[in-house]
């Protein structure tokens, strides 16, 4: 890997996480979800940490240029991030349902004393 993609890519391990760091201080994401965000970019830095591995693996799978490979990484990490959010969101749409219900049977049971 080339020194400037290794800087790139430490930048942007750094960048991402003091972002979320900063997030979480002015409570703008919580931290169940900013776990996702945390290990991502922990990835991300030890990943860029070790550029043979890398070139290893991009020659493994026929990349040719191991730009590609980090772009398909990338990627393939915000899937993993997708994915997780959409479970995490499909939890909270259920418990909100939940939630409903019980409101209307209290309220029902409300109405129903009066």
């Amino acid at each position: 890997m080339s020194k400037n993609l290794t800087f790139f890519v430490l930048f942007f391990a750094i960048l991402l996480f003091l972002l979320i760091l900063y997030l979480l201080k002015k409570n703008k994401i919580s931290v169940r979800y900013s776990l996702v965000w945390f290990f991502s970019s922990i990835l991300i830095f030890i990943i860029s940490l070790i550029p043979n591995l890398m070139t290893h693996l991009a020659n493994l799978f026929g990349f040719e240029l191991l730009s590609n490979m980090i772009l398909c990484m990338f990627i393939g990490i915000l899937l993993l991030i997708t994915l997780a959010l959409t479970v995490m969101v499909t939890g909270l749409k259920r418990r909100t349902t939940l939630l409903i219900q019980e409101v209307s049977l209290l309220k029902k049971e409300l109405e129903e004393r009066k």
